[in-house]
């Protein structure tokens, strides 16, 4: 017998309503939970595909990338070997069949013939292997030849609709099956293949190979020294006592204001003075100074506490050590932040290049530079464009994927991890 706690309601009634509620509650969760993960994942897949969609590309031929409408996975014609020559496969209708067939002949007069009940169908054919019957029909308001003409193994009456020329494919296993169509319009048989000889191109005949190799040596140089200034900078304001720290800082962050368009005709003049132009350095030196680098890492360290900083001092350690052995271990993640940024500006700087470097000297092009040329010189081959922008992009994204658990790494700032 069931228990009561009011009158009319059992303890089983009661039970089974908190069963429903849960269960109510679990689908909600459930639910929610599928249609987050739903628009994220269609979120994440329009952001990816871009770059799929172009990586694909770099690996397509030209006349691939010109398709219409277009492929995203790259394709190449299937060829065969056909007396020691290899040929394009196509697909033709042989006989009422789709086969494969090679191109054996062009340049062959024929007529495109149709049936005038339905004019929309149309067949090419040799105007030597049909026979005039000689009726006429009428055709777009004009009275135009029948002629039988052989299709799919059969005689047909059609109309000559207008003239032009066809090649005679064969079956390169039976050269004897043979077929007639417009080359221009015949498909083509392919097959989903890349062509990685793209990246070689780019690479070793448009110059890519070296502008790549500046890249990284000017980024790598970049990045180590504002990340020493910034390091050293950030902790002097921080935590050294000096006259006019303050004012001083406050102005040298104030510099962030200032758009680079401002200064970079007085730069230019000052490296046209110290001739620095059309070098390498010119692209190193002016950006090893970095306020916001300098700002980042003094607020990092104003968040450690003084207590680690004088007990080092206490056991005798110098300013200098205290920097090395006890600041920077705790800042890995401000210095990977700042090696981020600093190594993404470097990485894609464009106006300054393109002005302190001279196109016409190619040995000290940076990727930017590279890329603006190629982009001018390969304009009938964008799967070269594409590639050249793959290469370019790959390996900030792979300093980013690496860098990225920094971004969101909380550290203590009493030094206990």
């Amino acid at each position: 017998m069931s228990q009561t706690t009011e009158p009319g309601v059992s303890t089983d009634a009661i039970a089974a309503e908190v069963q429903s509620a849960r269960r109510r509650r679990i689908v909600r969760t459930i639910a929610g939970r599928v249609g987050i993960y739903t628009l994220l994942s269609v979120v994440a897949v329009m952001m990816v595909f871009p770059f799929f969609y172009m990586a694909a590309s770099a690996l397509k031929t030209p006349a691939d990338t010109f398709r219409y409408p277009p492929k995203v996975l790259p394709r190449q014609p299937i060829v065969q070997e056909v007396d020691g020559e290899e040929l394009d496969v196509y697909t033709l209708p042989v006989d009422g069949e789709v086969r494969e067939v090679v191109l054996a002949e062009s340049g062959i007069d024929a007529g495109v013939f149709v049936d005038p009940a339905s004019p929309d169908d149309e067949v090419a054919w040799p105007l030597a292997l049909v026979s005039d019957t000689g009726r006429t029909a009428t055709l777009d308001g004009e009275d135009v030849g029948v002629y039988a003409v052989p299709v799919d193994g059969d005689v047909v009456d059609l109309a000559l609709k207008r003239t032009t020329v066809v090649g005679r494919f064969i079956v390169p296993d039976d050269p004897s099956i043979e077929t007639y169509a417009v080359v221009r319009t015949a498909p083509a048989a392919e097959q989903v293949s890349g062509r990685p000889e793209n990246f070689t191109e780019v690479l070793q005949r448009r110059s890519l190979d070296r502008a790549l190799t500046n890249t990284i040596l000017v980024t790598v140089l970049v990045v180590a020294g504002i990340l020493f200034t910034s390091i050293m900078g950030g902790f002097a304001f921080a935590r050294l006592t000096f006259p006019g720290r303050d004012a001083i800082f406050l102005a040298y962050l104030g510099s962030i204001m200032i758009p680079f368009i401002v200064v970079i005709v007085p730069l230019f003049q000052l490296m046209v003075a110290l001739d620095w132009i059309d070098h390498l350095g010119v692209l190193v030196w002016p950006f090893l100074f970095n306020a916001y680098g300098t700002f980042l890492m003094r607020q990092f360290f104003i968040s450690i506490p003084k207590d680690l900083e004088e007990a080092a001092m206490i056991d005798g350690a110098t300013r200098w050590r205290i920097l090395w052995t006890i600041f920077v271990p705790l800042s890995w993640p401000a210095i990977a932040t700042l090696a981020t940024f600093s190594f993404l500006y470097a990485w894609n700087s464009f106006v300054w290049p393109f002005v302190a470097i001279n196109t016409a000297n190619e040995s000290d092009w940076v990727l930017t530079i590279a890329l603006q040329q190629l982009g001018g010189q390969s304009v009938e081959s964008p799967n070269l464009i594409f590639a050249g922008i793959v290469i370019a992009v790959m390996l900030p994204m792979l300093v980013f994927v690496m860098a990225q658990r920094y971004f969101v790494e909380n550290v203590a700032t009493s030094g206990i991890k």
